[in-house]
């Protein structure tokens, strides 16, 4: 319904305003106009960039059977491929885990999330779902009343206020959800790994049949496949470095060294496609609800890549929240909305505690902790205790695949 408020201003209204077009808004907004709830999701960017950012491409079991009860797996089932290994190369050799075959036997599906992310969008405007891309949502407002809002700016640079039941924000860490939690309404909690790493997507063939963690003296490097034809690498990175520092044949070759090529086979070399550096942070939103207002995916919490956690995190809380929102809007019972920030909390603490403990497991002492030689050996020390137990410990190895593959 949409209502002219004046020459510059339009009013609109819905019963749930999703805010964002990741894993978390779409499969939110599938599952909402799938129970018959009236929703809009309002998307900044426009629908070609929504389908060709590349992030993560490792989906959980947990994920993966979200995705199939609904009807949403078609895609990565025909396109995906399970994996099921991983590789660690140390100063000590390298040894392989078949976490598939450990824990609870839980394997990942390698399925680019922008591929996914298209699959859902495609199904949610297949039965109707109303999306308007190039739509920044600058303010929720009346997060406390029962009727709250969003103030929009329209492609043509008129603004728009959206009125609604509830708004979930799916629309990450510097969106208008948590710019719009007023002062003293939820904790932030933010912590500095002290590790940053140069993402790289190559145009080039897996280089070995496993996700690659390369433990080295000159910094972590990782291979994770993506596609028959491109490749995931990371390299650990000084700090404030740009990403166009290094030339293609210097990143190629510093990864030659770090993941020892030279002893374990040469890696396949191709045109990088894409570049980014990232700080390796984490932060957490606490309670996920302010009055009519949640938050979902990563609005809610940020996680270090370090354990693949985020998607499968988005499409958990928005199936929680489908739930909780449908039987508030259709039966009156509001039970499933006051029990949401509780339950998808107990599994965001359980990811970030694995991320962390991953990303120890994987880098030296941070930055800020290298000024002194006998604190920067007592980190590697730990490090590589932590790995000759992961290589010998049939425990530990049965703890990480749980954890590995778990929200």
């Amino acid at each position: 319904m949409t209502e002219s408020h004046n020459s510059h201003t339009l009013c609109e209204s819905a019963d749930v305003v999703v805010l964002g077009a990741g894993p978390a808004g779409l499969v939110l907004g599938v599952l909402l106009q799938a129970a018959g709830i009236d929703c809009v999701i309002l998307e900044r960017a426009s629908r070609t960039h929504v389908q060709t950012r590349a992030r993560a491409g490792f989906l959980a079991p947990n994920t993966v059977r979200i995705l199939d009860r609904h009807g949403l797996a078609d895609g990565l089932h025909l396109g995906g491929h399970r994996h099921g290994t991983c590789e660690f190369r140390t100063e000590d050799g390298r040894f392989r885990l078949d976490y598939g075959a450990l824990g609870q036997g839980g394997q990942h599906h390698v399925y680019p999330q922008q591929n996914l992310v298209t699959d859902l969008l495609t199904h949610y405007l297949a039965i109707g779902g109303r999306i308007r891309f190039h739509t920044e949502a600058l303010a929720v407002g009346d997060a406390d009343s029962a009727r709250p809002s969003v103030a929009t700016r329209e492609p043509d640079g008129r603004t728009t206020r959206w009125t609604a039941r509830y708004v979930a924000g799916c629309d990450g860490r510097h969106g208008a959800a948590r710019r719009s939690l007023p002062p003293g309404a939820v904790r932030h909690h933010h912590h500095d790994h002290g590790v940053t790493w140069l993402g790289l997507i190559a145009e080039t063939p897996p280089s070995l049949d496993a996700v690659g963690y390369a433990v080295h003296g000159r910094g972590f490097a990782g291979h994770m496949a993506r596609t028959a034809d491109v490749t995931r690498y990371y390299l650990q990175w000084q700090r404030g470095t740009p990403a166009d520092a290094w030339s293609e044949q210097s990143i190629w070759d510093e990864l030659d060294v770090r993941m020892r090529a030279a002893d374990h086979g040469p890696l396949q070399r191709g045109r990088l496609l894409e570049r980014g550096v990232f700080d390796l942070t984490c932060d957490v939103v606490e309670p996920l609800r302010h009055g009519s207002l949640f938050l979902a995916g990563d609005a809610a919490s940020l996680l270090a890549p370090a354990a693949a956690k985020g998607a499968n995190l988005a499409v958990l809380e928005a199936e929680i929240l489908a739930e909780a929102l449908s039987d508030a809007l259709t039966r009156g019972d509001t039970a499933g909305l006051d029990g949401y920030s509780d339950r998808c909390l107990a599994h965001i603490w359980r990811a970030q505690e694995f991320t962390g403990w991953m990303t120890r497991l994987l880098h030296e002492a941070p930055e800020q902790d290298r000024g002194s030689r006998a604190g920067s050996f007592f980190h590697a020390a730990l490090q590589r205790s932590r790995l000759n137990s992961l290589r010998t410990s049939r425990i530990h190895q049965e703890w990480f695949a749980e954890n590995y593959v778990g929200v």
